[in-house]
């Protein structure tokens, strides 16, 4: 039996421009025409093209169908398992960006609405990067503590974070001078100068264990985004991202022992 052009995109749910497309490309010729010169589908037209139907679905281009359908025993199989690997990957990337969608949904819906100016006012040269921000949110999405910092940090009022800027400022040049004055990192000043960032957080974001202050600062060593959250660039030295590394890890080696004494 032999169908129309018309009644083949009805049958498909496509139009005949597509029809027409796959024809061009070698996809799917009509195995007959009427007398007029119409196209005329047969059954095996239509196996065809339900087989391309379903490549197209998955995702494959034109011309990754034309080479599996001139030999689908040789080649569909193995194509299949590459594009199942993709399309596994593209899921759990879309799962992600999708959670922390949802995260900023929770920030926007609770937290504090600064205008640009505001934002200006308050963290000056301090600026959040939103690609380091997206990859901290996939990186920690499962602590605890991250949960906490964002409900606590999007429950902050403005005049919240002008003191807490103000906080950090202050100790900032306590850093900077020790940097300057050539203290040792693991001296007992700079390990102070780490103990007062680790309560910074604990006070205005989430409990900071010396362990969690380790991996913080292991981050701001190996990224400059995260770095630049608490050193703005114009501030920085070289070496004072390690100097703060070093520092922090000494001191939480200094109160791992004090309390391990205890």
């Amino acid at each position: 039996m032999s169908y129309s052009v018309g009644q083949v995109a009805a049958f498909a749910g496509i139009t005949v421009r597509t029809l027409h497309h796959y024809d061009r490309a070698g996809l799917l010729s009509p195995s007959a025409r009427s007398r007029a010169g119409y196209r005329l589908y047969d059954d095996g037209d239509l196996a065809r093209l339900q087989q391309v139907l379903f490549y197209r679905e998955l995702g494959f281009s034109l011309d990754e169908i034309a080479t599996i359908l001139k030999d689908p025993q040789a080649n569909a199989l193995e194509h299949l398992r590459a594009r199942q690997l993709r399309l596994g990957e593209e899921i759990a990337r879309l799962q992600r960006l999708a959670e922390v969608a949802e995260r900023a949904i929770e920030v926007q819906q609770t937290g504090v609405s600064l205008t640009p100016e505001e934002r200006f006012e308050v963290f000056g040269e301090i600026a959040f990067d939103l690609s380091y921000a997206t990859q901290a949110q996939l990186k920690w999405a499962d602590s605890e503590g991250q949960r906490e910092s964002m409900a606590r940090a999007a429950a902050h009022t403005k005049e919240d974070w002008r003191l807490l800027m103000r906080e950090a400022a202050a100790w900032r040049a306590e850093l900077l001078a020790a940097f300057d004055d050539g203290e040792p990192a693991d001296g007992e000043r700079a390990m102070d100068l780490a103990e007062e960032h680790r309560l910074h957080i604990s006070r205005w974001f989430t409990s900071c264990p010396p362990d969690m202050h380790r991996r913080i600062a292991d981050d701001m060593v190996a990224d400059p985004r995260a770095f630049a959250l608490v050193v703005p660039p114009s501030q920085q030295r070289p070496g004072l991202a390690a100097y703060l590394g070093k520092a922090v890890h000494a001191n939480a080696s200094r109160r791992t022992d004090s309390e391990g004494k205890r």
